[in-house]
């Protein structure tokens, strides 16, 4: 588990080895599948990720204590897939005139076929916390802007209502806070290195005991997969999105003037 005194911080926690449900029809057990458990993003004192007492009561009413936790049970690499995507494609600083269309977490747009509008779309698109593969999932953005000696991360965040009723999650519906740059990578770093620490440990185990009887495993395979994932946030903090503002300014343009004409035809 992480622990730090950072305004945002990514926890998790990893199923017991013994635990882990092997996949396919021939069973094995590969690094991703290795990573299942369950995580939680901690922002200014909010768990986003949290669900409520009662979405709590509704899902895991058949668990032991020790499992009835109230957090998103998934596979922990999602999250730090997710994660360092960010640091990849949301870490330029936003232009001053840009800022409130970053802000917008559910813009009103209609999309038209043009290169400038694609070029605004996949900036702003850049800037979410991937979370679709969740039933419900709380919509994640952020982004980044300097101005003078001030660089900051704002992150915001909006849950939307579950049709069926059975998903809640607890706090806040929205909410956005802002931390310095620093600290969010600062957070990112903790995650990446305490989820490399944690799969570096089960990989060591499975080596020394093998998979269980009737399950596929290669360690060489996944020795090789973790050495790899150990270069990713390095990869994502040395590239350069490159991002042309001019253009993203003029498609962000043209999809608000869409948006508005949109709205207009309708009433």
């Amino acid at each position: 588990m992480i622990h730090t005194d950072s305004a945002i911080r990514f926890r998790f926690g990893l199923t017991p080895l013994d635990q882990v449900k092997p996949w396919g029809a021939q069973p094995e057990l590969h690094w991703f599948g290795l990573t299942a458990g369950w995580y939680c993003v901690d922002i200014d004192g909010h768990e986003v990720l949290r669900y409520s007492e009662r979405t709590v009561r509704e899902l895991r009413h058949d668990r032991a204590d020790d499992r009835a936790h109230p957090y998103v049970d998934y596979f922990v690499v999602r999250l730090w897939e997710d994660v360092i995507a960010l640091v990849s494609g949301a870490m330029e600083p936003v232009p001053h005139d840009l800022v409130d269309v970053a802000a917008d977490i559910s813009p009103n747009w209609t999309w038209i076929d043009a290169p400038e509008a694609d070029a605004a779309l996949t900036w702003h698109g850049e800037g979410y916390l991937y979370t679709d593969y969740l039933r419900v999932a709380p919509t994640i953005r952020l982004w980044r802007t300097v101005v003078g000696a001030e660089d900051t991360v704002t992150v915001a965040w909006e849950h939307r209502a579950d049709p069926e009723g059975v998903i809640e999650f607890a706090g806040p519906r929205t909410g956005r806070v802002t931390v310095p740059t620093d600290e969010f990578l600062g957070a990112v770093a903790e995650l990446d290195r305490a989820l490399l620490a944690a799969m570096d440990e089960r990989i060591g185990e499975l080596e020394k005991s093998g998979p269980p009887p009737g399950v596929r495993g290669d360690a060489e395979q996944l020795r090789r997969e973790h050495r790899d994932r150990a270069t990713w946030l390095r990869r994502a903090r040395d590239r350069d999105p490159g991002t042309d503002w001019d253009t993203v300014r003029t498609g962000a343009r043209m999809l608000l003037a869409a948006g508005t004409q949109t709205r207009d035809d309708a009433g």
